[in-house]
Parts: C-alpha cells; structure tokens; sequence
C-alpha cells in the first residue's frame, strides 16, 4: 500500500556536495522536475549556475548550519563522502557529518532524506555471486570506504522520524572532471603499467550519472511513492536500501575500452574474482528504468579520452 506524499509539486530539496559530479547532475535532475534547491558547497560560486539552484555556502555537519540549510526543506539529498582521506576523516566528514544532517532534518519536519550511499557495502568476494539489498555487508577488514560508508548507512537508520533511502550505486559512469571512472581510473590506467593489470572475468558493475541522478530526483521529489512494501517503494518513516545498476559487464569492457582509446595494451591476469551482479531488481519495481546502454556509456568513455 503506498502513502501519499505531502511534498508539494514545486519541492525545496537540499543537495549537500552540489559541485560534484553527483551532486551537479543531482541538482539538474531535480530541476528538470520542478524543483527548488538549495545546493550546499563548500566554496562560493561552485554551485551549479541553473535556474532554481540557491547557493548555500559552510559545513553541514555543523549542527547550527545544518539546522538552517534544511529548515523548511521537503527533502535533503547527501551525496558526499572524502573518498581516498584516511578512515578518521572519511568517519567524521561521512558517518557523524551525515548523522548530524539526518538529525537536523528530523528535527525541522523534512518528508525525505537520501543518501547516496554504494554497492561497495557489499561482501563481493570471489564466489559470493549476485548482491541484492538483503546481501551480506562488508566485514571491518573491507577497505576504508566500504567500511565508512557501511557506518553511515547503519547511522542514517537510527535517526527517525523521517522517510530514508539508501542508494547504492556501483561504479558510476559519466563524463567530468572528477569522475572516478571517465577520469581518474584511466589517467591512472595511462600513467602506471601496473593499473593495467585486472581480470577480465570480473564484474564490473555499473550505472550511468544520468539514471542515478534520475532516480535520485525521483525519490527525492517524491514522485516514488513511499508505503510500507519496500519493493514497491520507501517505507515510510523507515530506512530503505535500493541498488541502481546497468546492464551485466565485466572488466574486460571496461578496460579494453580505456586501454584502446589510450593505445596502451591491457595486462590480463588470473586471480579469483568476484563474477556476480548487483541486483537492481528493487529499483525497476519501484518504477526506474535505466535509459543509458553498456555500449552507449563505453561510447562516451572512450570519445573522452580520445579528446
């Protein structure tokens, strides 16, 4: 049974790391369905320049601050995390600076508060096989940020009194300049011999920037009704997970794309690897539907580089 939400046709939504590459294509996403946002950064004049983007400038995990950035908000959406800092810094900026933005928009009556979290969660050892959202989460030995953003996750479900979503995007595909994996992988990829070196059996899990950010809107605008199914939708007033993913891949498809368009030759090695999918089977039945192809994000990947 699904519950009417009364986040009104013209939202005010929050969007914490605004100038990033989620958070941009987050805030275009909610303006294109008529959304007001309020974009938080942390330097003036980064925030996306679109029309119904208001600049919020300071630290969310000010409690001050952050009782202000989401005062009359229907809706906050989280999208940062210091990847690569060391697990303090990832702790304090991800697990207690989110807590303390979750706690602020229970405090002031927000309807709705998303987080995106990752498929990096997820126990995705070799011979594991497919994740879907009820699948083992990583242990504390799993890396910095599977771990940090674990912690988060578990932290945003303590907080109640509002509507929390949980989305878990595996690598994320999509042109910018800070893009992890249109960017950075390959820049590494064309510098170190040894970043060559991968499985070509492995999965590679993936979703493109602008299915994410759609969903993200959608959840965020509440145009996904919330009820009490979480396969059909938030619970209301609890805590939901949902992965968002593409079609299957491996990490041959991505690397021979990067390693051809960079002319380098990829160094293929045996070793066990994780083969599974990240199931996204909760996402199409809440009404997503990823609009991007394999071949099509591939495409835009390789053009990049050979720009």
């Amino acid at each position: 049974m699904s519950q009417t939400s009364t986040i009104t046709s013209t939202p005010t939504v929050v969007v914490t790391g605004a100038n990033g590459l989620v958070g941009a294509a987050t805030c275009a996403a909610l303006i294109e369905r008529g959304a007001h946002v309020r974009a938080v950064v942390r330097r003036a004049g980064t925030a996306p320049a679109l029309p119904g983007v208001e600049e919020r400038v300071g630290d969310f995990h000010d409690p001050d601050l952050a009782a202000r950035l989401v005062a009359g908000a229907d809706a906050v959406v989280t999208t940062v995390h210091p990847m690569g800092s060391d697990r303090e810094t990832q702790h304090r900026i991800g697990v207690e600076g989110t807590s303390v933005l979750a706690r602020a928009a229970a405090g002031t009556g927000v309807e709705r508060f998303v987080h995106v979290s990752t498929a990096a969660v997820y126990d995705r050892s070799p011979g594991v096989g497919d994740v879907d959202e009820e699948a083992a989460l990583v242990g504390d030995d799993g890396g910095d940020y599977p771990v940090t953003k674990r912690d988060t996750d578990a932290a945003i479900a303590q907080v109640e009194g509002l509507t929390r979503v949980l989305v878990r995007p595996p690598a994320i595909l999509g042109a910018g300049d800070s893009s992890v994996w249109n960017t950075l992988r390959p820049r590494a990829i064309r510098d170190d011999e040894s970043a060559r070196r991968a499985n070509p059996d492995q999965s590679f899990a993936w979703v493109h920037l602008d299915d994410l950010a759609a969903m993200i809107a959608e959840v965020a605008t509440g145009r996904t009704e919330a009820g009490d199914d979480p396969e059909q939708g938030p619970v209301a007033g609890g805590c939901t997970a949902v992965n968002v993913a593409g079609e299957p891949a491996t990490v041959r498809d991505y690397h021979e794309t990067v390693t051809g368009a960079l002319g380098v030759e990829p160094q293929w090695q045996e070793e066990p690897a994780w083969t599974g999918q990240v199931r996204a089977d909760r996402a199409h039945r809440w009404g997503w539907k990823p609009s991007v192809s394999l071949a099509a994000a591939l495409d835009e990947l390789a053009r990049g580089l050979a720009r």
